[in-house]
């Protein structure tokens, strides 16, 4: 009855995160909430936990709609200070831990942070000065300097358009955008999802193996807490672990990424695992080849859904490639309230079937970009007939006569790695810095490692350095995610007859090079 009530309350259009966390607290406080390979913690001290670093964060100075920056690797205590950001009415702001220093100092100042909580590793790795004048919380401490057993922050009542959390792009040598996202558009992205595990009567155990600063992870954390589940936190993904984990949890629920998916695949001892407690599989965050899902299908039990949107928002479409096996090249159909639009370079929409630029919107969509109004409005498109607000998805793709969307291109050939977005002109832009390159170009190529891998080509000057020197170089100055993996010297760079540089015969001459892993 009183789990009736909590999906009860779920159903409604708007609801504060904090209080269903109360209500599981009160109604299951013995059941465990949140796992990682060093402790776990059950519903009540969950939510007495949070509710003292949340007191914590209020005395020492957080004010309503402020940013709790949070640096480190996936942790039950990073997990904790997410959530105690939002029940103190401020915003988690988790910081990409494989960013360079200049770009992890322009996140924290970005967000507007009074607060830093750091792991260890983290701390040591960019010293004592860094940030200093913020107030610096080792997260393996926060017990310490959480406020006393039995305190309560101040009341909290999130209106819809406050902020929940930012999310930081990945994949840019500037400092990424800050994505906003509120407490609506998470409420509505959420609620609905822990209502259905709610109604099937589900056991919600999650794993959650991608970085807790990651939009993707959000699937596998945020909808199962409000489901009253257990979330498993993983910090650096391995393929034994987490077969280790999924078997001895019983795990029923869990997002990977496709590179995460290949590895599994890859792994010789993964038939000798009992996952049969699996009960839904998700994906998203990058291109998932139809012969990848067949194969997961075929290798791992329990349904299969990609997720096709952007951490800004707009579109979302739904692949349940379990029950459609016939579309698994497409990435599904737009979930109900989405709605997506085709258009060519002129912004007019084109005729079914053909390919065109896709813009999409939706009731999950980011409030914008933190202190960013111009890259706002550039990630957007209105509607000139009804002046309706759509979001750029940067995807070039065509909708079939069943309604589901094809991706046949990527708009300005961003690259996904691993997840993580990399922008080829940012590399670009690096590598001229270097004095003897004299043209470069940047494409994406095949890894079975990573999904895709940034390749380098270069036009040097006479005399120049070797091309592994200059890739050495390159790489220092950029975040771990976007390292090129192999740099080529050519003589000539292949452009068409108006002059425009043909980036689809320089991957091929990447594929043929070979080199990435």
């Amino acid at each position: 009855m009183e789990r009736d009530i909590i999906a009860a309350r779920l159903a409604e259009d708007f609801g504060a995160f904090p209080d269903i966390l109360m209500e599981w607290s009160r109604i299951q406080s013995d059941a465990i909430a949140l796992v990682d390979d060093k402790r776990d913690i059950a519903w009540a001290e969950l939510v007495g936990l949070v509710e003292r670093l949340a007191a914590r964060l209020v005395e020492t100075g957080l004010e309503r709609g402020q940013s709790v920056a949070i640096l480190g690797t996936s942790t039950v205590e990073y997990a904790l200070v997410f959530l105690a950001a939002v029940r103190a009415g401020g915003v988690a702001a988790p910081l990409t831990t494989s960013a360079s220093p200049e770009q992890l100092e322009g996140m924290a100042k970005d967000s507007g942070a009074r607060h830093l909580f750091i792991d260890a590793g983290k701390a040591a790795e960019l010293g004592p000065d860094f940030m200093a004048g913020m107030i610096r919380v080792p997260l393996e401490e926060i017990e310490q300097w959480m406020a006393p057993p039995g305190s309560r922050a101040p009341a909290f009542e999130p209106a819809p358009g406050d902020p929940f959390n930012i999310i930081y792009s990945s994949g840019t040598t500037g400092i990424p955008k800050g994505i906003v996202h509120s407490h609506q558009m998470r409420w509505r992205q959420f609620a609905a999802t822990a209502v259905s595990y709610l109604g099937a009567g589900l056991e919600v155990r999650s794993l959650a193996s991608t970085p807790l600063y990651s939009n993707t992870t959000m699937v596998a954390f945020l909808p199962v807490l409000l489901a009253g589940g257990t979330v498993r936190i993983m910090g650096k993904f391995d393929p034994a672990r987490w077969l280790e984990r999924a078997q001895g949890d019983r795990t029923t629920i869990t997002m990977l990424v496709p590179v995460q998916y290949q590895r599994l695949m890859d792994f010789e001892r993964f038939d000798e695992y009992d996952l049969s407690a699996l009960a839904l599989k998700y994906c998203t965050s990058a291109p998932f080849p139809p012969e990848l899902k067949r194969e997961v299908l075929a290798r791992m039990p329990g349904g299969l859904i990609e997720i096709y949107s952007m951490t800004e928002g707009g579109v979302v479409c739904l692949l349940a490639a379990h029950e459609f096996p016939d579309k698994l090249h497409t990435v599904g159909r737009p979930a109900p309230g989405s709605e997506l639009k085709v258009l060519d370079d002129e912004d007019r929409e084109v005729p079914p079937g053909t390919p065109g630029n896709l813009v999409g919107r939706s009731q999950t969509m980011m409030l914008g970009y933190k202190n960013r109004p111009d890259k706002t409005s550039e990630a957007q498109w209105t509607d000139p007939e009804t002046g309706e607000v759509w979001m750029r998805m940067g995807d070039i793709g065509r909708v079939d006569e069943d309604g589901f969307v094809e991706l046949v291109g990527r708009a300005k050939d961003m690259i996904i790695s691993g997840g993580f977005n990399i922008y080829p002109s940012d590399l670009e832009a690096e590598l001229l810095k270097e004095e003897d390159v004299l043209e470069a170009a940047v494409v994406g190529a095949a890894s079975r490692r990573w999904g895709e891998s940034p390749v380098g080509f270069i036009r040097l000057a006479g005399g120049a350095r070797e091309p592994e020197a200059i890739r050495a170089a390159v790489n220092a100055r950029v975040g771990k995610t976007q390292r090129l993996a192999v740099l080529h010297a050519i003589e000539e760079m292949p452009r068409s007859h108006i002059g425009k540089l043909l980036k689809t015969e320089l991957r091929e001459t990447a594929e043929r090079l070979g080199g990435v892993e």
